[in-house]
């Protein structure tokens, strides 16, 4: 049997959602104020909008695309504001394009918890690189996905893209 080793994902699956909850801490901000980008796999600031790494990714090249700004609504946005993101997400899947050469995109808005949105008080746009083939019997059987490239080496390749 073949052992599949991401050990990243334990603190996300070990964390209870009652516990997400009570932390009650936008790590969208958070990285915002610190300045330790590439520890927080904040790959990309622009005046109006942060891109980071999805530390849980669905996908390899898995990006969050947020306004800088700690907006929960789309009508909340500044015209400035939606200009940028529309402007990054533009950009980052150019990037993307260039670095990892995916087949295709998904890009979506989650709005609200019941819509899946895992941080709800902080609108963030979903950039996930997709592959033929990338959907396979691993997610269908054993509820596993397999994620090829680590974090710390896709941060590397895409700064150097953008």
């Amino acid at each position: 049997m073949d052992q599949l080793w991401a050990p990243w994902r334990l603190a996300y699956a070990s964390e209870s959602q009652s516990d997400k909850r009570e932390k009650n801490t936008c790590f969208i901000c958070q990285g915002l104020n610190e300045d330790r980008d590439r520890d927080n796999y904040l790959v990309l600031r622009t005046e109006f909008t942060v891109t980071y790494l999805n530390r849980f990714p669905y996908n390899n090249g898995h990006l969050l695309v947020c306004p800088r700004a700690h907006k929960a609504e789309l009508q909340e946005l500044t015209r400035d504001e939606a200009h940028d993101i529309h402007f990054t997400l533009t950009r980052l899947i150019d990037a993307l394009k260039r670095s990892i050469r995916p087949d295709g995109m998904n890009v979506g808005l989650n709005l609200g918890s019941v819509a899946g949105a895992g941080l709800p008080g902080h609108l963030h746009w979903h950039v996930v690189p997709r592959w033929n083939g990338d959907t396979n019997f691993m997610p269908v059987i054993s509820d596993t996905k397999v994620i090829v490239q680590s974090l710390e080496s896709l941060y590397g390749i895409l700064t150097s893209e953008l």
